[in-house]
């Protein structure tokens, strides 16, 4: 051949290749590209990013969402090196494997190797098609060369993440692996990572519940493979093999299942809803509430919370002990449910009167048969204890004490203390709200009374618990410090149900109407635990007591909660520490309007207290007096506020700030003064 037939040959080699190429190019670009987005199921995820609910997507398929960053490094090296060792650079297509497949093919009669790239097995499954036939090869092709030129590697790799058949309805690693390991992909064994690549190849034959023995020969062919390539060492190689394969598929997670549902409804086309749970504390907590209703009727039921009260972050949730329990009714959510505290608002009671400045833990205060108006409450046990100091008013739990702190505060300021904590709180026929308040003559849920609670452990500071990540209101002052610690430590001194040392957990219980509904709430220097148990319809139930019932239970909630745990705070600097005897006069004895002085008694200024700062919040003075002879002339600095007033409570217009001076006088001239503070 001529040196210009050479040119000429080599010159029409060329343009015939740079056609080709360009025909090529031209058939790749016009490839009508399949849709890309990939549905994946809705999921609720526990603090860590584990699954605590799942569903499937709408055609009944369990995938979900997941990327390469969450899932084993090692299982991703083992893919590449026995699917595709030169994924990183061949152009979705791996020519040299390709043409080798088919010379094996073609010179043994058999396949002995692939040359199905990653990027044309996602291509089949974007569109489902076979291989059996060269016209779904040959589609297979170019939609992986197209591929390659509209995605990255990690783009057409997450999408193979996402639809790699593993038997069954299971598409995509992260199901693959709850479902035939019951954990999430980050973290695989070597022989459970060999196992998930080798199911898509054959996700029938090699399912390890039906043909274990092809499992394991595929399993083995992986391990080999990544030996041979130095991904495992020969120990780990032989330590694999002998790992026993998932007899069964595992239970899709299931966790918190109330409150997955909740948050679903709430967020519709969201699909993952991070929140603030622990699943492993999730776990513990389910199944104390199956223990606590085990042997007890077919019909108890329990609702536990746990929070953490500083964030406000709620970090285990039982809505029922069996949410698919009809006889228990377990579809209903009693963490939501609106019943009767009973006297577990005592506490608040308590903490706004300590606020107010109208008693001190060692405050006396009676307990005696008392008429507040038309409304005369008893103890629960129907007996009076005489004079006694008012932190034994409230750990006894005793009903006239707080009956008569909570006349002096006003059921009105009760109700504007439950709103303030964020508690929902719901009176009978939407009516006023009346004395019986305090003693649970009102509506509340268990999220809610957890949440007053978790403000007293806050030292006063209250904010709304919540599930959700990233969702934490700012505080609003509910009592002082002092007045929280007060209560805390009061309550502190109350013995756990077994007997143990007391100190490590502020707790109260309480009974509604009717023993409808036990209840036990508590806190440490970092938990706030609530317990609810009861019937879900609302019948009562006989014998059923807070103490008996639901104290045991949150006490075993504190104790599954773990290493966390922190002791309860010091008294703050201003609390005052002494005995009744040292304490400011007004302060060293309560007594309840119900119970009247004596008649040509001095008159006494009830309240406020000498030395108390008072909010007005833009109101009047509210004040009170007790003894005396009306009518009373009130005045502030020297200056009448109100003349010949014959009520003993009345609303005083007081210029707001500052200190001021009030006093009273009666119709005797007998006189009574207090310096209060007064705040706008």
């Amino acid at each position: 051949m001529t040196a210009a037939r050479a040119a000429f040959a080599l010159a029409a080699g060329l343009w015939l290749a740079a056609a080709a190429r360009d025909r090529l190019d031209s058939w790749v670009a016009a490839t009508d590209l399949p849709v890309l987005a990939v549905a994946t199921g809705p999921e609720v995820l526990a603090r860590d990013g584990r699954a605590l609910r799942v569903w499937t997507v709408a055609d009944g398929r369990w995938r979900l969402a997941t990327d390469a960053g969450r899932v084993d490094p090692l299982y991703l090296s083992m893919l590449v090196a026995y699917e595709d060792r030169r994924f990183a650079s061949h152009p979705g297509v791996d020519w040299r494997a390709l043409l080798r497949a088919g010379w094996q093919a073609a010179t043994t009669g058999r396949v002995v190797s692939g040359g199905s790239t990653l990027t044309m097995q996602v291509a089949r499954l974007l569109e489902d098609s076979g291989t059996g036939q060269w016209r779904g090869k040959l589609r297979q092709v170019r939609l992986a060369l197209a591929l390659e030129r509209r995605m990255s590697k990690a783009e057409i790799l997450s999408l193979y993440l996402h639809l790699a058949p593993f038997g069954g309805n299971v598409e995509g690693v992260r199901a693959a692996a709850l479902a035939w390991f019951g954990r999430e992909p980050a973290r695989l064994t070597p022989a459970q990572a060999a196992l998930l690549v080798a199911l898509p190849q054959s996700p029938t034959l090699r399912r390890p519940d039906r043909n274990p023995a092809a499992a394991v020969a595929g399993r083995d062919r992986v391990l080999a493979r990544a030996l041979a390539a130095g991904l495992i060492d020969r120990d780990t190689h032989d330590a694999a093999r002998a790992e026993p394969l998932p007899a069964t598929r595992a239970a899709f997670p299931r966790l918190a299942p109330h409150l997955a549902d909740r948050l679903r409804a709430a967020h519709p086309g969201q699909g993952r809803v991070e929140t603030t749970l622990d699943a492993d504390l999730q776990a513990r907590l389910e199944a104390l509430a199956a223990e606590a209703v085990a042997r007890q009727g077919d019909r108890l039921q329990v609702a536990l919370i746990v929070a953490d009260h500083l964030s406000g972050d709620i970090l285990g949730l039982v809505g029922s002990a069996a949410y698919d329990n009809d006889a228990r009714q377990g579809f209903v959510d009693m963490t939501q449910a609106v019943r009767s505290p009973g006297s577990t608002l005592k506490p608040l009671v308590y903490a706004l009167a300590f606020d107010q400045g109208l008693a001190h833990p060692e405050t006396l205060i009676e307990d005696r048969p008392t008429a507040f108006g038309r409304y005369a409450p008893q103890n629960f046990d129907r007996q009076f204890r005489g004079t006694v100091r008012v932190k034994d008013a409230l750990r006894l739990s005793l009903n006239i004490p707080v009956v008569a702190l909570a006349e002096s505060l006003g059921p009105e300021r009760l109700m504007q203390g439950l709103r303030r904590a964020g508690a929902r709180a719901v009176l009978p026929g939407n009516g006023v709200p009346g004395l019986a308040v305090a003693l649970g003559g009102v509506g509340v849920n268990l999220e809610h009374l957890a949440g007053v609670y978790a403000a007293l452990a806050r030292g006063g500071v209250a904010r709304p618990l919540s599930a959700l990540a990233g969702e934490r209101a700012e505080g609003a002052r509910l009592v002082s410090q002092v007045a929280a610690w007060q209560v805390g430590h009061v309550l502190a001194g109350l013995p756990p149900p077994d007997g143990g040392a007391a100190g490590r957990v502020a707790w109260k219980t309480g009974t509604s109407y009717g023993h409808r509904d036990a209840w036990a709430l508590g806190w440490d220097g970092r938990h706030v635990v609530g317990v609810w148990m009861g019937r879900a319809d609302g019948t009562p139930v006989p014998g059923a007591f807070g103490g008996d019932l639901a104290a045991p239970v949150m006490f075993a909630a504190f104790a599954r909660i773990g290493p966390d745990r922190a002791p309860l705070p010091p008294p703050p600097p201003a609390a005052l520490l002494v005995e009744n005897a040292r304490l400011p006069q007004p302060l060293q004895r309560f007594r309840a309007r119900g119970v009247l002085a004596s008649p040509g008694s001095a008159p006494e200024i009830a309240f406020p207290p000498d030395g108390a700062q008072v909010a007005l919040d833009g109101a009047p003075l509210l004040a009170r007096i007790r003894g005396g002879q009306a009518p009373f002339t009130w005045l502030a600095d020297g200056l009448p506020l109100a003349v010949g007033s014959t009520a003993r409570e009345v609303h005083l217009p007081v210029p707001a700030g500052g200190a001021v001076t009030l006093s009273v006088i009666d119709a005797a001239g007998q006189a009574a003064r207090v310096r209060v503070t007064l705040a706008p």
